[in-house]
């Protein structure tokens, strides 16, 4: 945290707080912080709030199980709310939905993850004559390495000369035949970037 809340700007002392999830980056809820919740957010690991209902301290998830853990807090510019990176251990919202706007916390990586349910689709729904993809899952897992191995290699290939379109095309071809191992594998991307998040740790 690179600066203090000023809780004296909020009323009665509560500043709003945003929860995000620390990996997906989805907003999950928002709630308020006085003085005495954010201390015990920082001292506890857990996020608290001060509940303008019970007229106390609440830490979420303590009659669920459903915490929020600690990751990181910022407090914006104007020193009036706070931005709670946390991991939540199951739903957030008292409905059961993943966040408190009826969304999904899935990590998006944008038309990458449109991708992967396209080949998901595929896979479960489409014939090998009329899809690429379903012809692939068709042939297996040894056909489905082969072309990523070919796919590496073409992609070395052009790496090496200085046509830029038929390398970023070529890496397309990788990346796309990758995420279809990936999923005759039963994995997707976001395993992979787990992966990654935890070496970066």
């Amino acid at each position: 945290m690179t600066r203090d809340a000023d809780f004296n700007k909020g009323e009665n002392g509560l500043i709003p707080a945003i929860v995000q999830d620390s990996k997906t980056r989805i907003v999950l809820m928002m709630g308020y912080m006085n003085k005495e919740a954010l201390d015990k957010t920082q001292s506890t690991g857990l996020v608290t709030f001060f509940s303008r209902s019970k007229q106390r301290l609440w830490t979420k998830g303590e009659s669920s199980g459903h915490v929020l853990k600690l990751v990181d807090l910022k407090i914006d510019c104007d020193k009036d709310t706070i931005l709670i990176k946390a991991k939540p251990q199951g739903p957030t919202c008292h409905t059961g939905s993943d966040t408190c706007w009826d969304e999904s916390n899935d990590r998006n990586l944008g038309f990458l993850s449109e991708l992967e349910g396209i080949i998901s689709q595929r896979q479960q729904n489409a014939s090998s004559e009329s899809s690429y993809v379903a012809s692939l899952f068709e042939k297996g897992i040894n056909k489905i390495a082969q072309k990523v191995g070919e796919e590496a290699v073409e992609t070395v290939i052009e790496a090496k000369d200085s046509n830029d379109e038929l390398f970023l095309n070529e890496s397309a071809d990788l990346v796309f035949h990758l995420m279809v191992l990936l999923r005759a594998k039963g994995f997707g991307l976001d395993d992979v970037v787990e992966v990654l998040e935890n070496r970066h740790k």
